[in-house]
């Protein structure tokens, strides 16, 4: 999946303290608040998106929206011939 960046903007005195103190335990200011991001996706983006997100990361290009994966499930004939069936 592709990353993106976003960027934040914060006191620059603050900023060289948390940076400072979380140096002092070793923490990674990326990598925490990589961390709290994934926290706010589980808590704001519902199970159902999240599961259908993961599975177009392995199985279909990133460009397909969730509504054109819907019509062109639609559009396509069914496996077993029920399609062909029913127009007779």
């Amino acid at each position: 999946m592709k990353k993106e960046s976003i960027t934040v903007q914060m006191d620059g005195e603050k900023l060289r303290a948390v940076k400072r103190y979380m140096e002092k335990k070793d923490a990674d200011l990326t990598q925490e608040l990589c961390d709290s991001l994934q926290k706010l996706y589980e808590k704001y983006v519902p199970s159902s998106v999240r599961e259908y997100i993961d599975e177009g990361c392995e199985d279909a290009p990133a460009t397909a929206s969730p509504k054109k994966q819907k019509e062109k499930e639609k559009s396509a004939p069914a496996a077993d011939g029920t399609q062909d069936r029913a127009a007779h």
